[in-house]
C-alpha cells in the first residue's frame, strides 16, 4: 500500500511564501502524475497544480498561475508545490496525490488519482 505524506504547511502572512512537499512511501510505486488539491472549508476540494512525468508537463488553476510553481522527480515519487504571493484565499488544507494511470485530458479530476495524503493546512492571515 502506498502512503503519501505531505509537510510544510503551515500560517503566513499575505504576500508571504510557503513550500509544500509530498513524498510516497514506496520508491516501487510508478506514478504517471502527481498533484496538488485544496480544500477551503465548506468548499469543495479543488485541483491546484499537477505534474505529468511523459514529458514533465505541468498544469495549474487560473487562479494560482504565475504564483505557485509544482515540480518534482518521478524516480523518487515526490512533489513540491511552491508557493508564493499567498492570499487569504489560498487558506485550505492542501492535499497530495497520485495516479497509476492517467488520461491527459483528466489531470484536474479527483476521480484521476488513486493515492491521497491526509493534508497539510495552509492558513493565510495577518
Amino acid at each position: 500500500q502506498v502512503q503519501l505524506v505531505e509537510s510544510g504547511g503551515g500560517l503566513v502572512q499575505p504576500g508571504g511564501s510557503l513550500r509544500l512537499s509530498c513524498a510516497a512511501s514506496s520508491r516501487a510505486f510508478n506514478s504517471a502524475a502527481m498533484a496538488w488539491f485544496r480544500q477551503a472549508p465548506g468548499e469543495e476540494r479543488e485541483f491546484v497544480a499537477a505534474i505529468v512525468w511523459n514529458g514533465y508537463r505541468t498544469y495549474y488553476v487560473d487562479s494560482v498561475k504565475g504564483r505557485f510553481h509544482i515540480s518534482g522527480d518521478d524516480a523518487k515519487n515526490t512533489v513540491d508545490l511552491q508557493m508564493n504571493s499567498l492570499k487569504p484565499e489560498d487558506t485550505a488544507l492542501y492535499f497530495c496525490a497520485a495516479a497509476s494511470a492517467l488520461i491527459l485530458s483528466e489531470f484536474g479530476s479527483q476521480s484521476t488519482y488513486n493515492y491521497w495524503g491526509q493534508g497539510t493546512q495552509v492558513t493565510v492571515s495577518s
